[in-house]
C-alpha cells in the first residue's frame, strides 16, 4: 500500500508525497571481499532524557552508540571513531571522545572481521591558550598515547591550534615529524578543509590549495613508512586526483569528498601505482548510506561498475543536500537518517545541533532519502517525519 505525507515544496506551499520504498539493492553479506577499504564516520547517539544543558553538556547514550557501530561493521563497512561525523569539536569534548574510542575497540574486538580507526587530535587544547608548536605537540603526543594504551589505530586529525600559531609550512613539518616518528604503526592523516571548519583555514601553511597539498605530500613522502593514507574533504574531486597521483607507492587516498565520491572510488585507471589509481574511502556521508554503499562496493568487487554506480548515483543528490553550506552542519542529516529509520529514538544532538537545519531542509532530505531507496521502513519514517512536522507547527 503506498505511503503518503504531506511536506513543505520549495515555494513554501504543502504539497503530498507519496514514497517509492525501499531500494532494490542488497547490503554486502558478512564476510564479503571488497577491494575498497571503506570507513563510516560515525555519529554519536544522544542521550536525550540527561538532565543536561545541552549546548554545555555532553551526554552519550552509549548502547544506541555502540549499537550502530555494530550495523556499519555488519554491512562490511570500517568505523572511523570519534571524528567529526561524532561532532568532535562540534560538542564532543576530548574525554568524552576518549570512552566513545574505547567502548568501540572493546565491541570491535567481539566481532571478526571489524575494522576501526580513531581520531587522534589536539582538541582538549583550546586554540587561544596554544603558545606555540611545541604545546601542539604536547597535545597530539597526549592523545596518540591514550589511544594506543587501548590498541587503538590512529586517525590524525587537523589540529585547530597548529592552524591558529603555525607562521610557515615549517611549522606543519615540524609537528608531524614528531607525530609520525612515534607512532607505533602507519596512521591515517586527515585534511579537513574550512568548508568543514572554517578555523582550519590555511591549514598546511599555504596560501593556496597547490601550495598546501605540496607541504602535505612533502610530509607523506617523508615518512611513507609510517602513513598508511590521507583523507582529504575539500570537495574538490580534481585536487584529490591530483594529489592521489603523487602519493608514493603504498600510501592510500581516502576519499572525504561527500559530493564526488562514486567516481573517486571506481577510479580512472591512470597513475603508475595501483594507489594512485582509485580512492579508498573515509566518508561521513556512508552513516547515512550504509546499505547503498555497502551493495555498491560489493557489485564493484564482483566486477560490475555499471551496478556500483546504479546503486550509488541516486545518493549524490542527498550527499550533497546533507553536506551544502554551511557544510559543518551536515552532521544534523546524517542523525535525521538514523532517526527516519530507526536506529535510534530520538532526533536530538549533541549541543542541540538538531536545530542547525530547517524544515524545509528535512522535507527535501526525506523525498532524496526515498529517491535513493534509502528510507528502510516507510510507516515508521512517515510516522516520524509527521511528529517533526507537527512540532514546526504543520498540520498532518
Amino acid at each position: 500500500m503506498p505511503h503518503t505525507i504531506t511536506l513543505p515544496a520549495a515555494d513554501g506551499t504543502l504539497q503530498p508525497y507519496t514514497l517509492r520504498g525501499p531500494g532494490s539493492f542488497t547490503p554486502a553479506a558478512p564476510g564479503t571481499r571488497l577491494n575498497r577499504i571503506a570507513f563510516s564516520a560515525a555519529h554519536v547517539v544522544a542521550d536525550a532524557r540527561a538532565a543536561v544543558d545541552p549546548w554545555l553538556d555532553c551526554a552519550i547514550d552509549w548502547d544506541a552508540t555502540i549499537a550502530y557501530r555494530r550495523r556499519l561493521w555488519s554491512l562490511g563497512l570500517g568505523v572511523a571513531e570519534a571524528m567529526d561525523t561524532a561532532q568532535r569539536g562540534m560538542g564532543l569534548d576530548w574525554p568524552t571522545s576518549l570512552q566513545l574510542i574505547r567502548r568501540s575497540i572493546d565491541a570491535a574486538r567481539d566481532l571478526p572481521g571489524a575494522f576501526l580507526a580513531s581520531g587522534c587530535g589536539t582538541d582538549h587544547l583550546a586554540p587561544e591558550a596554544a603558545r606555540g608548536i611545541d604545546d601542539v605537540i604536547r597535545a597530539y603526543e597526549e592523545q596518540m598515547a591514550a589511544i594506543e594504551a587501548l590498541g587503538g589505530r590512529l586517525i590524525v586529525m587537523a589540529s585547530r591550534a597548529l592552524a591558529r600559531v603555525a607562521r610557515s609550512p615549517a611549522d606543519y613539518e615540524r609537528v608531524y615529524d614528531r607525530v609520525l616518528r612515534q607512532a607505533r604503526e602507519p596512521v591515517i592523516l586527515h585534511w579537513l578543509g574550512d568548508m568543514f571548519d572554517p578555523a582550519l583555514k590555511g591549514y598546511w601553511g599555504g596560501a593556496t590549495v597547490a601550495a598546501a597539498m605540496d607541504t602535505a605530500l612533502g610530509v607523506i613522502h617523508a615518512h611513507a613508512g609510517k602513513v598508511d593514507g590521507i583523507k582529504i574533504s575539500l570537495l574538490d574531486k580534481d585536487q584529490e586526483i591530483r594529489m592521489r597521483r603523487r602519493l608514493p607507492p603504498g600510501v592510500r587516498m581516502y576519499t572525504g569528498d561527500d559530493f564526488n565520491y562514486a567516481e573517486l572510488i571506481a577510479g580512472d585507471g591512470s597513475g603508475e601505482h595501483p594507489n594512485q589509481r582509485h580512492s579508498d574511502a573515509l566518508l561521513g556521508i556512508f552513516d547515512a548510506i550504509a546499505p547503498a554503499a555497502s551493495a555498491a562496493l560489493a557489485a564493484l568487487a564482483a566486477g560490475d561498475e555499471t551496478r556500483f554506480h546504479a546503486i550509488l548515483a541516486p545518493t549524490v543528490p542527498l550527499s550533497r543536500h546533507v553536506f551544502r553550506a554551511p557544510t559543518r552542519f551536515y552532521k544534523t542529516g546524517v542523525v535525521y537518517m538514523a532517526w527516519i529509520n530507526g536506529h535510534q529514538d530520538h532526533f536530538v544532538m549533541v549541543g542541540g545541533q538538531q536545530s542547525t537545519r530547517s524544515l524545509p531542509h528535512f522535507a527535501e532530505l526525506f523525498r532524496l532519502a526515498d529517491a535513493a531507496g534509502l528510507i528502510e521502513q516507510p510507516d515508521l519514517a512517515v510516522q516520524r517525519m509527521r511528529t517533526l512536522l507537527a512540532l514546526h507547527g504543520v498540520p498532518t
